[in-house]
């Protein structure tokens, strides 16, 4: 096994139904700090979770709390195709935000993840 990350995790994100609950829980227990984020009409919490990583919290309607991770790749679109190819459901197709391009996918047998391609 190589012991290089080509594809590294770069971003977690909590996806709950309650924010302020949540957003306490983890900065207690880890030390997290947590800054309010407004993302057009919506409200991010951007938590910050040490060196290498960056985190973050969106409440959403969801029947159960989950951690999203967010997958850096070369081409956006590339990997989508790569992973509609391999038999995930595209959830997102890639979209553009202030930072960089992000879909969503969710493999055959296994738990969402999203692909993130920052602008460089």
């Amino acid at each position: 096994m190589s012991s290089a990350v080509t594809n590294p995790v770069v971003h977690l994100e909590l996806r709950t139904d309650d924010l302020p609950r949540a957003c306490a829980f983890y900065t207690r227990l880890f030390g997290w700090t947590a800054e309010s984020v407004r993302v057009g009409p919506s409200l991010y919490i951007s938590l910050n979770l040490g060196e290498g990583i960056e985190g973050g919290v969106v409440e959403r309607e969801i029947e159960r709390p989950l951690w999203l991770p967010y997958v850096e790749v070369p081409d956006i679109a590339c990997a989508t195709d790569q992973g509609r190819r391999l038999g995930a459901t595209v959830l997102l197709e890639p979209r553009e935000g202030p930072a960089g391009w992000r879909s969503v996918l969710a493999p055959p047998a296994g738990a969402e993840i999203a692909l993130w391609q920052p602008k460089v």
